[in-house]
């Protein structure tokens, strides 16, 4: 089978696309074919050794894969050969062929085309599992998305709105917010024309907002942070920036505010109940088409590496993806 093989730490250009032996599925395992995996920022840190984990090499990096099950391992039950599936892997899925656990896939919706299957579970797990589980977030309240036309990004605002919040969506250039405007952000603030912490003040009337949706990271962190209101919470969710915020912890005193850690793997391993409740309660919204994944561009398996060049970059709006089939 063809795939895109990290065989050194290093930047996208430093990738293969090798044929290398299909893998065999074990005890509780699938063997997916994989007809598209979306690109998400931490598949461009873990090929650099930046992650939270590092996978022995040579590996393939991506994470949310959708197929079709080739292969069923011993005491897999509720899967058979030929399923359209969905699934969530640790690295794997920039390949023909990828192992999944059984308990980390589930049934493709019917209706739903296997390049949005693909970018769905990562990116809504993660945001419904920040703005629910972790800011307990309430109808009425404030929410400021940062780098709000992000791959997550968008997802938390559908999300936020579909919750009940106000919505003020930050990101980097102006057309990045107009496509923001369009999934129904209430406010928009571009922070490299604007001053963050005055524009949330001024939208607010000064109260400031309720919940800090933040992949990015950086200076923007505490920009933020000193805009959140009266017993906020600032929900940590990756460092998209590159630079992981030095945080004056007193500003978390002063306002009564908490800074919420978010990692919806660990969360999907901990607590496998409620994460399958999550996922049924996402699916049944895309179902109902109150989701709608947002590609931004796909792309061929030997074109991964480009893909990951424009995450690294933050060229892209929404979702990209990497769709075997081109």
């Amino acid at each position: 089978m063809k795939a895109i093989v990290c065989n050194k730490f290093g930047t996208p250009d430093t990738l293969e696309y090798q044929e290398i032996s299909a893998p065999s599925p074990k005890e509780g395992q699938l063997l997916m074919t994989v007809k598209a995996c979306s690109v998400n920022f931490p598949d461009t840190l873990i090929i650099q050794g930046k992650y939270q984990f590092r996978p022995e090499f040579p590996f393939s990096p991506g994470s949310d894969v959708a197929g079709i099950i080739e292969e069923v391992g011993e005491n897999v039950k509720h899967f058979k050969v030929g399923d359209e599936v969905v699934g969530f892997i640790p690295f794997g899925g920039f390949a023909e062929k990828a192992i999944v656990k059984a308990k980390d896939c589930f049934p493709k919706p019917r209706g739903m085309s296997m390049v949005n299957a693909s970018a769905f579970l990562l990116a809504y797990g993660t945001s419904y599992h920040a703005l629910k589980d972790r800011a307990n977030l309430q109808k009425g309240e404030t929410v400021l998305i940062l780098g709000a036309s992000g791959g997550v990004g968008l997802t938390a605002l559908e999300l936020a709105k579909l919750m009940g919040a106000k919505v003020i969506a930050a990101a980097s250039t102006d057309e990045k917010l107009a496509l923001c405007k369009q999934f129904g952000a209430d406010e928009v603030i571009n922070y490299t024309k604007e001053s963050l912490k005055d524009r949330v003040k001024e939208i607010t009337n000064g109260k400031g907002v309720d919940v800090i949706y933040d992949p990015v990271g950086g200076h923007y962190s505490e920009l933020a942070l000193r805009a959140i209101a009266w017993k906020g919470r600032h929900l940590v969710i990756g460092f998209a920036n590159g630079e992981i915020p030095k945080i004056p912890i007193n500003l978390t005193l002063l306002k009564g505010a908490s800074i919420v850690g978010v990692f919806w793997g660990a969360f999907a391993q901990n607590q496998p109940k409620e994460s399958l409740e999550n996922i049924k309660e996402l699916l049944t919204w895309f179902a109902k088409g109150d989701l709608k994944p947002h590609i931004d561009k796909t792309y061929s398996l030997q074109n991964a590496p480009k893909a990951l060049e424009a995450m690294m970059q933050r060229k892209t709006k929404g979702k990209i993806v990497i769709d075997m089939e081109l």
